[in-house]
């Protein structure tokens, strides 16, 4: 009887199994004609994202929905194809596509718990669930992934099919595929990770949010070991190799920086240029952008603008806690409050957002996002000390128990209390051959501020506007030694355009007859006055196109000779380079090429080069003169702070306008071009004396002191149609024994004269009307 009830059972249990067969068979008969055509996985086209890169080709900007860098299997390191598979599919090369023993595990392990707890899918079941279905938990979802994935194994090759999934697999952040996340977690490239870091990758596809290494580090930690210990139990890696990586902390890339050089205000310009002309294409056709910026300039320019807002942000006092946070009394709760306090406050690279935890006049500990505590003593609390004692101007804005602060670590590596500045700063430089931007530094951060003062923002140059009528002067007649008053004037207002006129120095001071090349160098506005009203405002006006500047933005006024139009940053780098490159007119551009996805060139800059094919805007000789007064800006003029580079081959102008509202310093060297700029966006004073050699030069120093590093000092050598004459300094005119060597265009020599007291108070009235009348 038993045996005949064992008979019976078996040929139940074969007869339903053959039942299921068939019932499987015609079900697969009827879905497979449903099933989507694999034309999305034979003819991959993934949404890739637009790169922007250096001329050095590192990444500096990505834009699209997806990041995602697709590569080859073949360069994917060993250690994360193994890693993969422990955790995802070991049996991967040998299962047709479904691995039978993971669905019967997963079948009993689902029918034990009462519900859809585990699944079997392989990595071909991925792919096809990933490129073609929801994720929705179903049979009939589950029943056509494997026939999906019978399908794949068919028409592809298995490393085909991980290539497919190594690239396509969502892994949090926006990362698609391992190398995309490779660069998002690490900040490196895919072949650069190590075994723990390979690890972690492999555990992110099953929960990615879960086990986000920068969210999550904890849970990260828990699923980086779990495919550790595959890995060792597959035979992957050394009982060695175990232990060390499973004692490796987690080393996700906190920052907010993602990639290798700041230069946000390029890469958007480089976005803004790409989606002109391909529109939404842009962020998924994987179009690359090379600029022209260098790491070295950027990097220095970058770290110039920064420090030089720092410094004059801590020049004006600290203004109090940002906000004040009412603190949790149960102390189990506090961190998560105050991480979630500090979710929605960004850090500015370098200055991080903290909670103060207690505060007097000799420690200030705090908390920071991450839960690390930091404590702050000493010359760390210098800045904010009269919000710490309770007494002074700080009143109920002291720093206390859940204050918002700033901190920031010094050069010694203590932490400091630091503020985010107001004020915004810019710096652009360009090779004066061909107009190639170098290094653009739009704003301090440009995550709090995108509006690039480099190209958008509309400022008074102040002083630094006057090379330009300098330059039209020379082409009226006068030479860098002709002798102009610097006495007091005064304008009505038809003179003016405006208001009655009263002009005078920024340091109140008039010193009578002056060259020429002495009141540039000294900045008198008295004497730029006198020259603009001696050679008229419309010849000036009119001049000053040439150097790219919109007369319309300079009115045909007086003021016009002290900067009181309107310029861009990026201007008046074009603008310079014509005094540096020997008078030529060159187009600013900063995107060498664009190429699409498989390295054709799309696009490729072709400059108009100073010398050869760009427009000559003025005589050579004309560019010589002004760069050789400019040097004396450096040498004994208003930017002698300069001199501490060591470089007597450097030129340049400051710039001040009235009230301390915007600051300058325009300069350059024979192949660089570099204009710094700090002001308000809503125009206000600077303060007192903030003026452009105080508060523009020293960024503009910075930069050129690390940039020119090693670069051969140039030389600039005396056109044909100069001469070199000495002359009496008092007089400006020519002496055989004079005691001062000038240049001159050999059809302006000034006549040679004795020395004679009379010829050095002449009135510049009577100087100009001498000049016109010859």
């Amino acid at each position: 009887m038993l045996a005949r009830w064992w008979v019976y059972a078996l040929a139940a249990f074969f007869a339903l199994a053959l039942l299921g067969i068939l019932l499987a068979g015609f079900a697969a008969l009827v879905a497979i004609p449903t099933l989507p055509s694999l034309e999305a996985l034979t003819d991959y086209r993934p949404k890739v994202p637009l790169r922007v890169y250096s001329a050095e080709g590192l990444l500096i900007g990505e834009f699209g929905e997806e990041r995602r860098e697709v590569i080859k299997i073949s360069a994917a390191p060993q250690r994360l194809k193994q890693a993969i598979l422990a955790a995802e599919d070991d049996r991967f090369y040998q299962h047709g596509g479904v691995d039978y023993v993971g669905i019967l595990r997963a079948a009993y392990s689902n029918f034990t718990s009462g519900g859809m707890r585990q699944g079997a899918s392989t990595i071909t079941m991925q792919v096809a669930r990933n490129f073609f279905l929801t994720k929705e938990k179903t049979l009939s979802r589950k029943f056509s992934e494997a026939l999906l994935a019978f399908k794949i194994e068919h028409s592809l090759s298995k490393d085909e099919i991980l290539e497919l999934y190594f690239n396509q697999i969502y892994l949090g952040q926006r990362a698609y595929g391992f190398a995309a996340a490779a660069q998002v977690y690490f900040g490196k490239p895919l072949r650069e990770i190590n075994l723990p870091e390979a690890a972690m990758l492999a555990g992110l596809p099953k929960a990615p949010s879960r086990y986000n290494p920068v969210v999550n580090p904890k849970r990260a930690k828990t699923r980086q070991l779990y495919v550790l210990r595959r890995m060792h139990e597959l035979g992957y890696i050394s009982n060695q190799e175990f232990k060390t990586a499973e004692k490796e902390p987690v080393r996700a890339k906190r920052e907010s920086q993602e990639f290798t050089m700041r230069a946000d205000y390029v890469a958007e310009m480089a976005r803004q240029a790409v989606y002109e002309r391909h529109q939404e294409d842009a962020y998924t056709k994987g179009f690359k952008v090379f600029t022209t910026v260098r790491r070295l300039d950027q990097e220095a320019a970058y770290k110039a603008v920064r420090q030089g807002v720092i410094d004059y942000d801590r020049r004006h006092g600290y203004r109090g806690p940002e906000a004040s946070i009412e603190l949790p009394n149960n102390g189990a709760d506090r961190e998560e409050f105050l991480e979630d306090a500090l979710q929605e406050v960004a850090d500015s690279d370098d200055i991080h957002a903290a909670v103060a935890l207690a505060a007097d006049n000799k420690l200030v500990r705090a908390y920071r996002k991450g839960g690390e505590i930091v404590e702050i003593t000493g010359d760390g609390l210098k800045f904010a000390h009269k919000f710490l004692n309770g007494k002074g101007s700080a009143g109920k804005q002291n720093i206390h128990p859940g204050s918002l602060i700033r901190i920031k670590k010094g050069e010694k590596g203590a932490w400091q209390i630091v503020q985010l500045p107001q004020v915004e700063a810019s710096l652009v430089s360009i090779d004066p051959r061909d107009g190639a931007i170098r290094a653009m530094v739009g704003g301090f951060d440009f995550s709090r501020n995108q509006f690039n003062h480099v190209t958008q923002a509309w400022r008074q140059p102040g002083s630094s506007f006057k090379p330009f009528i300098y330059s039209a002067s020379l082409e009226k007649g006068f030479t860098p030694a002709t002798v102009i008053n610097d006495a007091p004037l005064s304008f009505t207002a038809e003179e003016t355009g405006s208001d009655q006129w009263d002009p005078r120095n920024f340091d109140g001071n008039y010193e009578g007859p002056l060259r020429m090349r002495e009141a540039l160098a000294k900045s008198k506005n008295l004497v730029s006055i006198r020259i603009l009203q001696a050679m008229g405002v419309q010849y000036a006006q009119d001049y000053i196109a040439r150097f790219g500047f919109d007369p319309k933005l300079h009115p045909p006024y007086l003021p016009m000779a002290l900067g009181a139009g309107s310029v861009t940053p990026i201007q008046m780098a074009v603008g310079y380079a014509a005094f540096a490159n020997g008078g030529f007119r060159i187009a600013p551009y900063f995107i060498q090429r664009i190429e699409d996805e498989k390295g054709k060139i799309l696009e490729q800059a072709n400059p108009v080069l100073a010398r050869e094919n760009a427009k000559q805007i003025i005589d050579p000789r004309n560019a010589f003169l002004m760069t050789s007064m400019m040097q004396d800006v450096v040498q004994r003029g208003t930017a002698t702070k300069a001199k501490q580079l060591g470089r007597p081959d450097l030129a340049g102008k400051t710039g001040t306008t009235s009230n301390y509202v915007d600051a300058w310093f325009c300069g350059y060297q024979a192949d660089l071009v570099a204009i710094a700029w700090i002001g308000f966006d809503t125009p206000r004073t600077l303060g007192n004396n903030e003026t452009g050699s105080h508060a523009a030069l020293p960024m503009w120093m910075s930069y050129m002191s690390k940039v020119l590093k090693g670069v051969p000092m140039a030389s600039y050598a005396p056109p044909s149609g100069i001469t070199i004459a000495k002359i009496n300094p008092a007089t400006g005119l020519r002496e055989r024994e004079g005691t001062m060597t000038e240049y001159f265009l050999d059809e302006q020599l000034p006549p040679e004269t004795e020395n004679k007291v009379e010829e050095a108070l002449k009135s510049a009235e009577d100087l100009i009307k001498e000049f016109f009348s010859q």
